[in-house]
């Protein structure tokens, strides 16, 4: 790849294979690694998604994590993963067929016609008063393969099996990381208020009933939206509204 695509402030570190690129953007931003950091691979050998879950990494997909230094409280950190999503939502906007329907699933997944194609990890280490040293986001977008279900049974999917075309897995590096140096900017310079607001324009099941497991609990409600910080609100039968920071969701 021709390294002046990326966007000022972004610097590519390109491998074959990795054991995993989050795990390599650990080690690169304890070394002290800049912000901006790209680390991609061609395929992974130990993938991993949220909760330590498997995440499959045969060639022919997009593996990706950026070192952030954000000088932001820890609190924070989880909303760059709608940052994240909405730059994979750009690197694949004009790819697919007009039928195909794209959603966001809270907290961090991208959904084509309702099977996850692509989700994120974030990873962080933080220093004195609550503010982070560095943040990894780490993300995997099915290009050419899917497994057949994802970690945690969901269903999943590709950017082929949906109808896209032939596409260079660089070609939507360079776009997802555009994507995400504007969404980035934005919410560095207006707050969460805009990034959620383009969220909730593609909101899996927004204003219907879902499933939000949480460790050791299950419940059920209408998800009416985010709060000001990104976390799920749920309204639950007996009138009350419950506010989800983690948690898996199923419909």
């Amino acid at each position: 790849m021709n390294k002046s695509a990326l966007p000022a402030g972004y610097q590519l570190a390109d491998f074959e294979s990795l054991d995993s690129t989050n795990e390599q953007a650990r080690r690169l931003a304890t070394d002290g690694a800049p912000d901006g950091t790209v680390i991609w691979a061609r395929s992974q050998t130990a993938g991993r998604g949220r909760q330590g879950r498997e995440w499959q990494s045969p060639e022919g997909n997009l593996y990706c994590s950026i070192v952030i230094r954000p000088e932001m409280p820890a609190a924070d950190a989880a909303q760059l993963s709608f940052v994240t999503v909405l730059a994979l939502g750009h690197a694949i906007s004009g790819l697919l067929p007009d039928s195909v329907e794209m959603h966001y699933k809270w907290p961090n997944d991208l959904l084509l016609d309702g099977r996850k194609a692509a989700g994120i990890l974030l990873e962080s280490s933080g220093v004195a008063g609550g503010k982070l040293d560095w943040l990894v986001v780490g993300a995997g977008l099915n290009v050419e393969t899917h497994p057949g279900a994802t970690e945690g049974g969901y269903p999943a999917t590709s950017l082929r099996e949906a109808g896209a075309g032939p596409v260079a897995v660089r070609d939507i590096l360079t776009r997802y990381i555009g994507g995400f140096a504007h969404w980035r900017a934005r919410w560095q310079n207006e707050g969460i208020a805009a990034v959620r607001e383009a969220w909730l324009e593609h909101a899996a099941r927004l204003g219907e009933d879902i499933t939000v497991r949480l460790p050791g609990d299950r419940l059920q409600g209408r998800f009416t939206g985010l709060n000001d910080a990104g976390a799920l609100l749920l309204d639950m039968p007996d009138g009350s509204r419950r506010t989800i920071t983690a948690g898996d969701v199923f419909f």
